[in-house]
């Protein structure tokens, strides 16, 4: 009879690394700080706001919600993934199911905590964020178009628990979420587009598995070129040359994108087009510093 041999501790590490998406964690964190720093202000004081312990709670708060999200995705994606992206399956591998599950309501308890210290309505907006993490991941991740807006308004709350909670430069903030759910939106979708073998063969009813591919796209292009109208309707309607000019300089990589939607067809490419919607994101938030 054989034993099954004990995980190694840097696999473990990392492969809970990798569960809790630690490139994304750190995203959020660049985005809330930048938004701090340069949105919320006042600028020339940021070495002070770089020690002010409220920025720190609020982004340790939104963390531990957006990890315990992704260890609730996982888990209940499990069979999905294994068909999907067999290589990259942790839950079971690296950490055991019932350590998953109560990983994630630790998470959610020390985030909403933290957010009730900080003010009521922070509180509120991580209780809303929990609820529907798990909603999305047990629910609503399967049906079409709904669970992608979800997760889309799940990204954009990283920007709107700021002006919940600071108050000062609330538009600008907004806009900025705004800008967050719409590229999220678009990638989600690409990324159901990616998922399409796994998610019918376990009965989701994902926009490409009802509609079909081709489709889907036409509602991208929709989208997208939706977006790319509101975001000049803002900074026209505000008379902010600067924003302006970022949201032109950011069309650049919005149109390379619609092109080579235009011609994936494969997970491959999908795949490409996910990594160049998380790209266009993270300039996005780099743009912050020139708002």
């Amino acid at each position: 009879m054989s034993t099954r041999q004990p995980i190694p501790f840097s696999a473990f590490a990392f492969g809970f690394l990798r569960l809790i998406r630690v490139q994304n964690l750190l995203i959020v964190v660049l985005t809330q700080f930048l938004a701090r720093l340069v949105l919320v202000g006042p600028r020339e004081a940021w070495p002070r706001l770089l020690t002010d312990p409220t920025i720190w709670l609020l982004s340790l708060s939104t963390v531990c919600i957006a990890a315990a999200g992704y260890i609730i995705n996982d888990y209940f994606d499990i069979k999905i993934d294994l068909v999907n992206k067999p290589d990259r399956v942790v839950i079971g591998r690296y950490l055991k199911r019932r350590v998953a599950i109560g990983t994630h309501q630790l998470l959610n308890i020390i985030g909403c905590l933290i957010g009730l210290y900080l003010s009521k309505w922070v509180f509120l907006t991580d209780v809303i964020s929990v609820s529907l993490l798990w909603l999305y991941s047990a629910q609503l991740k399967r049906q079409p178009f709904i669970g992608n807006i979800v997760v889309s308004l799940l990204t954009a709350l990283s920007l709107i628990v700021l002006a919940v909670y600071y108050r000062q430069n609330a538009e600008m903030l907004l806009i900025y979420a705004l800008f967050s759910f719409g590229i999220s939106l678009v990638r989600e979708i690409i990324k159901d587009m990616q998922d399409v073998r796994g998610d019918a063969r376990f009965g989701c009813r994902t926009l490409p598995i009802v509609w079909g591919l081709r489709r889907t796209k036409y509602l991208l292009y929709v989208l997208i070129g939706s977006f790319i109208f509101c975001m000049f309707l803002i900074a026209d309607s505000l008379s902010n040359l600067r924003l302006g000019l970022i949201f032109l300089v950011l069309l650049i990589p919005l149109i390379w994108l619609t092109y080579r939607l235009v011609f994936a067809d494969t997970r491959r490419d999908f795949g490409y087009l996910s990594n160049l919607c998380k790209l266009i994101m993270l300039l996005g938030v780099v743009s912050m510093v020139w708002a």
